[in-house]
């Protein structure tokens, strides 16, 4: 990828783009280089990073504090450095307590070739595992003002993850949301809604872009049916790296466990793959950052 001032500001400014609508778009998330690759191939006009995706990759669990800032940069820009498309990186809950933190994570990413990111109100604390309002829209505006502060357009989504901790609050997403917007996020996200009617009203309850997450109810409809309730973007999050590892599970099991090995012939020809990747000297991923 050309990492150019110039790259990145045609990159930043087609990102936000897409956002403007006429139609709904996906956020295809790559979980590495390749996969970067096979998503561009695929026809997607956009990608993010996983969180979950790249703990997986690295053996661990998603949301355990396994994976660190430099690792979640490093990969981070080697899919920026494997497309030519937007990336918008997951950046988990800024990777510190103070919005001074926050926004030294944010200008961090902002040098990795990626235009966008996002920030949950998340704690990390299992036994409080959401930010008082207060706090979170604190560390929001700390996020925008220092994209603000980038060479190039950086899109900022601000997550208010209440559906994920067992807080099913829809009026204080909803209040958690709007003061994002207030805050100047670019985007809002409330993942794990429950209901096709709780999407609709998280839509109508802003005026800024809306992510949805492709997972419960959400996987259940179309991308089209989404966009008809307001969604302006449709995120994969860890659902295609999840997809993945199901094949090989399966594959693996056949053979550890019966010893056929005839799913292996459902795999795509190697020539596919490379041609796939396009190239049979692929630019060698960045290396983690410290």
């Amino acid at each position: 990828m050309d990492n150019t001032d110039e790259a990145l500001r045609e990159r930043g400014e087609r990102f936000h783009a897409l956002h403007q609508g006429p139609d709904v778009f996906v956020l295809a998330n790559a979980w590495d280089a390749g996969s970067a690759r096979l998503l561009e191939t695929a026809g997607f006009t956009a990608l993010g990073t996983t969180s979950a995706g790249l703990a997986h990759a690295l053996g661990r669990r998603d949301g355990d504090g396994g994976v660190g800032l430099g690792q979640t940069l490093g990969n981070g820009a080697a899919i920026a450095a494997a497309t030519t498309l937007p990336v918008s990186a997951d950046l988990e809950g800024g990777f510190g307590d103070t919005p001074a933190e926050v926004a030294r994570t944010i200008t961090r990413a902002g040098g990795t070739g990626v235009v966008g990111g996002s920030v949950e109100d998340t704690t990390g604390d299992a036994s409080a595992p959401i930010r008082p309002l207060d706090q979170a829209v604190e560390r929001v505006e700390a996020a925008v003002e220092a994209a603000r502060a980038l060479p190039f357009r950086f899109t900022l989504t601000a997550r208010a993850e209440n559906f994920l901790h067992g807080r099913p609050d829809l009026e204080d997403t909803i209040a958690r949301l709007r003061a994002f917007e207030r805050a100047g996020a670019d985007v809002v996200f409330a993942p794990g809604l429950l209901d096709a009617e709780a999407i609709g009203a998280v839509c109508a309850a802003v005026e800024v872009p809306v992510n949805v997450l492709a997972a419960g109810a959400a996987a259940r409809m179309t991308v089209a049916e989404l966009g008809a309730l307001g969604a302006r973007r449709v995120s994969l999050g860890s659902g295609l790296s999840r997809t993945a590892l199901t094949h090989a599970l399966r594959a693996a099991r056949e053979i550890a466990e019966h010893g056929r090995l005839d799913r292996l012939t459902q795999a795509l020809p190697m020539e596919e793959v490379h041609r796939w990747l396009g190239s049979e000297d692929p630019t060698p991923p960045a290396p983690p950052m410290p």
